[in-house]
């Protein structure tokens, strides 16, 4: 593999384990209620935070809102890497069937059977009844079937279906999208400006509209209302770095965006703490805030994401393109880390609500556990050929 793939698979491994930290930290974040969020009652903020824990650690709080600001779009960005390619050696039907099958039969199975397993606990931490016949009911009591984690997913399916329609009407977009990103590699400030520019159009009206916070529900299909165009814009910026290719664009292991890492990741910082800082203004109170500052924090999350994303894939094309196979493993299995992990993440937190221990070991613990049995269970379904062809990794 040349260094810019391994480094990229490389960084798939590093970004699950993100995305576990995530999930496994948020019962310990500070600024949640001393009581559980309500199971039968909107705005249902168990979703984002099923299990809520007495203990806490502030630190928690930074990590989980800087993952908030950057680690999805990162992800969509990922997925669009490789679309181009695929779809140029595949077609635009054989990529769709591909797609469906890959992402959308695992997502049936995460979201009808795995979620509710997986939110079991939510309920039992309020429940007057604990029998599972009265979870059931309460379950389809709700206005909407949760998804869990698996809404990343559901949009994921629909960008690809874009994809897949836009090639069938116009068989060269990814090469017109290329050129796009043809002189990132020596000019990714460019780039950064470009992308930036285009995720805040696509943001900052809807983050008006709507606000930062606010989800939309139909059926099992969730997304955060103000950022489906933001994750588009990221998925189809990955569509065009890929299409130019990844070895002589934004991406080379030798390109100013790896040899400058270090001043992209300063920059990453000082952007997330203008974030923050803006946000805090508005935090809770959005509708009395004005206009213009609204529009400021919401500019800065665009700045904010850009900046996090490059500094991230930067650093790890310059300095981790080096193979292992523990890494591989766990880069492989990610996929279905990602659909199993939740039920692991959950019920581990529940199980340690009752002990005397502080938030960073309880963190610890729940991440450690969910890393390993996810892991486990990924590698034991893949073992089987269906599972393999499904959730399996293709080098």
């Amino acid at each position: 593999m040349s260094k810019t793939s391994q480094a990229l698979s490389n960084l798939r491994a590093l970004v699950i384990i993100i995305v576990l930290a995530f999930h496994s930290f948020l019962a310990y974040l500070d600024f949640l209620p001393d009581t559980p969020f309500a199971f039968d009652a909107p705005p249902w903020k168990w979703q984002a935070f099923p299990i809520v824990d007495r203990a806490r650690f502030l630190p928690f709080d930074l990590f989980c809102a800087w993952q908030d600001v950057c680690l999805m779009s990162l992800m969509y960005f990922l997925s669009g890497l490789f679309v181009w390619s695929s779809l140029t050696r595949k077609g635009g039907g054989k990529f769709l069937y591909d797609r469906l099958l890959r992402i959308g039969a695992p997502l049936i199975v995460a979201v009808g059977i795995l979620m509710p397993i997986a939110y079991y606990p939510t309920y039992l931490v309020s429940a007057v009844d604990p029998s599972l016949a009265a979870y059931w009911r309460a379950w389809q009591a709700l206005p909407f079937w949760p998804s869990g984690p698996q809404w990343f997913l559901w949009q994921l399916l629909a960008f690809n279906i874009v994809a897949s329609a836009l090639y069938q009407r116009w068989p060269h977009y990814g090469e017109q999208l290329a050129r796009l990103a043809s002189d990132a590699r020596e000019r990714p400030v460019r780039f950064f400006l470009v992308l930036a520019a285009v995720s805040a159009i696509a943001y900052v009206p809807m983050a008006l509209a709507f606000s930062p916070w606010q989800w939309g529900h139909f059926g099992p299909v969730a997304f955060q209302l103000c950022r489906p165009l933001h994750y588009a814009v990221y998925f189809f910026a990955g569509v065009a770095v890929g299409a130019y290719g990844l070895e002589r664009g934004l991406l080379a292991s030798d390109g100013m965006l790896a040899r400058r890492w270090a001043g992209w990741l300063a920059l990453a910082l000082v952007s997330f703490g203008l974030w923050m800082g803006l946000t805090a203004l508005i935090f809770g109170d959005e509708e009395q805030a004005s206009v213009a500052l609204q529009t400021a924090a919401y500019l800065g999350f665009a700045l904010a994401c850009a900046s996090g994303c490059l500094s991230l894939l930067g650093l790890c094309v310059r300095l981790w393109h080096e193979r292992s196979r523990i890494v591989d493993s766990l880069s492989e299995s990610a996929y279905g880390m990602y659909l199993v992990h939740y039920i692991f993440v959950v019920w581990l937190q529940y199980a340690l609500l009752g002990a005397a221990l502080p938030a960073v070991v309880k963190a610890t613990i729940v991440l450690s556990g969910t890393l390993l049995m996810s892991w486990a269970t990924t590698v034991a379904v893949c073992s089987v050929p269906t599972g393999s062809r499904l959730i399996g990794a293709k080098r």
